[in-house]
C-alpha cells in the first residue's frame, strides 16, 4: 500500500463525521402548531411547517419560530375612573397568528406581546376615565368589547387576530373597598328595617282587623243575648200576671231585678280572672237594695203621672 493510500485512509474518519455533521445540520424538525421561518444568508426563504425539513446546511438557517395556537396575554392596569377612585383591572387577551400572514407576523413586530400590552393600556386608560366605579363593574363588557375591536383594528395589518378580550378582575382601592362594602351593608340594614316595619305594620293592622271583628261579633252575641234576656222577662211577667191576678207590673220588675242581681254575683264568682271584687253585700244591703229599686220605680211612675197631667 502507497503512501496516498494510507493519507485516504486516514481521512476517512474525518470525512464521516464531517457528513454527519452536515446531515444533521440539513434536517430541522418543526413541532405541530408551530412553523420556523428559514432564511438564506440573512434573506427569507421558506416558512417550514410542521414535520421533516431539509435546508443547506451553513447557507440556510433558521431565523425563529411561530407559535399556530391560542395564546394569552394578561395585563394588570391601574387607572381612574371619573369620580376619581383609583382602580386596578387585570385585561386578558387571546389572540393568533393568521395562516396567510405568517411573514408579516414574524418580521412586522419585534416583541408582539409587548405591541398588544401597549394597546391594551392605551384603550383601557381611554375609556375607564369616562365612568364612574360603579359603571365599571356594570360595564366591564363594553370595555373589553372596545379593547377587543381597537386591538383587532391595530393589530390586523401585522398578521395577529385577536380572539377575545375578557375583564378578569377589577380591583378598587382598599379604603374604596370598605367603603363600598359600609355603603351596602348600610342599604341591606335600611331595606332590612323597612321590611321589618312593614311586617309589623301587617301585623298591627291584622290583629286590630281582627280585634274589631271580635268585638263586632261579641256585640252582635251580646244584642241577641240582651234580645233573648228581654224576650225572656216579657214571657216570665206574662206567666206571672197569668197566675197572679192582683199582682203588679213593679212587684214583678222589683222581682226580675232582685233575681238579676244575684246572677250577677254568681257571674262574677264563677269568673276565674277576677282576684278580687269590692261590694257592698250584706242581708241588710240586700234589703236597702230592694228598698232603693221600689222606691225608684215608684219615683219613676210618679214621673210619668205628672207627664200626663195627673
Amino acid at each position: 500500500m502507497n503512501d496516498t493510500s494510507q493519507l485516504l485512509i486516514g481521512f476517512y474518519p474525518f470525512v464521516l463525521i464531517l457528513l454527519i455533521i452536515l446531515l444533521i445540520k440539513s434536517v430541522v424538525i418543526v413541532k405541530e402548531k408551530t412553523v420556523v421561518v428559514i432564511q438564506r444568508l440573512g434573506k427569507f426563504n421558506k416558512i417550514a411547517h410542521s414535520g421533516l425539513n431539509f435546508i443547506i446546511p451553513f447557507i440556510d438557517s433558521k431565523a425563529g419560530e411561530l407559535n399556530l395556537r391560542v395564546q394569552q396575554l394578561d395585563v394588570d392596569i391601574e387607572t381612574k375612573t371619573k369620580d376619581d377612585v383609583f382602580v386596578s383591572l387585570r385585561v386578558s387577551v387571546q389572540y393568533k397568528v393568521m395562516q396567510d400572514k405568517l411573514i408579516d407576523a414574524f418580521y412586522s413586530l419585534e416583541s408582539p406581546r409587548h405591541q398588544i400590552s401597549s394597546y391594551i393600556f392605551d384603550d383601557v386608560r381611554a375609556e375607564v376615565p369616562k365612568m364612574e366605579l360603579d359603571d365599571v363593574f356594570a360595564k366591564k363588557d363594553d370595555i373589553a368589547g372596545a379593547v377587543r375591536k381597537n386591538l383587532s383594528e391595530s393589530m390586523f395589518e401585522y398578521g395577529y387576530i385577536i380572539v377575545k378580550a375578557l375583564i378578569t378582575d377589577i380591583d378598587p382601592d382598599a379604603h374604596v373597598k370598605e367603603s363600598m362594602n359600609k355603603i351596602n351593608a348600610a342599604k341591606r340594614e335600611k331595606e332590612a328595617a323597612k321590611e321589618e316595619a312593614e311586617a309589623l305594620k301587617i301585623r298591627v293592622v291584622k290583629a286590630a282587623e281582627a280585634d274589631a271583628e271580635s268585638k263586632r261579633l261579641s256585640g252582635e252575641g251580646i244584642a241577641k243575648q240582651r234580645l233573648e234576656i228581654v224576650r225572656g222577662f216579657k214571657e216570665s211577667v206574662d206567666d206571672f200576671q197569668k197566675t197572679l191576678k192582683e199582682i203588679t207590673h213593679e212587684e214583678v220588675m222589683q222581682f226580675v231585678l232582685l233575681t238579676q242581681y244575684f246572677d250577677t254575683l254568681n257571674n262574677i264568682g264563677q269568673n276565674g280572672k277576677n282576684t278580687s271584687i269590692l261590694i257592698p253585700h250584706s242581708p241588710n244591703s240586700v234589703k236597702d237594695f230592694h228598698q232603693q229599686i221600689m222606691e225608684g220605680t215608684l219615683i219613676g211612675e210618679k214621673l210619668k203621672d205628672a207627664s200626663n197631667g195627673k
